[in-house]
């Protein structure tokens, strides 16, 4: 019983505020104009700031684990290109390939991950590493993805798509805050306290803003559409990635910190980012809504399930 209650002090904290974040939509406090201005904020703004600050203030050379990040790199590569293939393979209709390979392997990690982390273990090292090896490969192969599978993709040739993939992968702004970050990390740059100041003010924006918007934008009728992919991706997203990888991370002996953060990284939900990369390379918008939706009701229970495991297996 002590395990259950720690468990749910660690996930549902986080999944209230995302309720808070509802119930002021449906009181009218919050629309729709507000949740699309406050994603593109967060997207280019508030989540920047907040990867620059963490990675940034880690001393990458001294914190720096090479097999850590290895293997979230390894991990989320996998998974990416396994779901992939078998979404080739196995999904009949095929202009949701695209959406559904996005929601299906792409983590909520900067900004649930660093949150679930910093409620178990205040100020986190791992977090930060566990981003460099993970969320770059994320973007990089959302873009991927959604280049190739996109509804217009018949429209350009092969190099006008590799083109466009490379053009949206050096434009997004997460990819370049974490390499400003690593920059600044590594040169060890000492920023004035004025600098350091706005920098944590807006990174603590990040967070609460995001889980706020997150309730907001839940919409029940879009997790009614399209049900049977939903579900498939939800159990790939929250079940099988995590069934698949954390035993073989527990072999490999990561521990504590290390394991939430592989945790998060394979088991938390999709990112609302998804279904804004999705509408606009002209993927499929309602199934990745559809897709964060579900996973973002289901993943309270599931990852209270996984740290509840992991807990009593004495892996955390």
């Amino acid at each position: 019983m002590e395990n259950f209650i720690f468990s749910l002090n660690v996930t549902f904290p986080i999944f209230l505020v995302m309720v808070l974040g509802w119930g002021l939509k449906q009181t009218g406090m919050l629309d729709g104009k507000f949740v699309s201005t406050a994603n593109k904020f967060n997207f280019n703004v508030t989540l920047p700031t907040l990867l620059f600050r963490d990675i940034s203030s880690v001393d990458i050379r001294t914190a720096f684990d090479f097999n850590y990040v290895l293997f979230c790199a390894a991990a989320s590569s996998l998974c990416f290109w396994a779901i992939w293939g078998g979404t080739k393979l196995f999904l009949k209709d095929k202009s949701m390939t695209g959406a559904f390979v996005q929601a299906s392997f792409r983590s909520s990690a900067a900004v649930m991950g660093l949150a679930f982390i910093q409620n178990l273990y205040g100020q986190s090292v791992m977090g930060p590493l566990m981003i460099i090896g993970a969320v770059p490969l994320y973007n990089i192969y959302s873009v991927i993805v959604l280049t190739f599978e996109g509804e217009r993709k018949e429209d350009k040739d092969a190099s006008g798509k590799i083109r466009e993939a490379c053009a949206n992968i050096i434009k997004n702004p997460i990819i370049i805050s974490i390499c400003l970050g690593l920059l600044a990390s590594l040169c060890r740059i000492e920023f004035p306290a004025l600098v350091t100041k706005t920098v944590s003010s807006v990174a603590q924006m990040a967070t609460p803003l995001a889980l706020v918007t997150l309730g907001a934008g839940f919409e029940g009728r879009k997790a009614l559409a399209k049900v049977t992919p939903s579900i498939a991706a939800a159990l790939i997203k929250l079940v099988v990635q995590p069934l698949l990888m954390v035993p073989v991370a527990a072999v490999m002996g990561f521990t504590g910190e290390k394991m939430i953060g592989i945790l998060i990284m394979l088991a938390s939900p999709t990112t609302p980012s998804c279904y804004i990369m999705a509408k606009n390379m002209d993927n499929d918008g309602t199934l990745t809504a559809s897709i964060v939706v579900l996973t973002t009701l289901l993943a309270s229970f599931t990852l209270t399930g996984w740290i509840f495991l992991l807990k009593n297996v004495g892996l955390i």
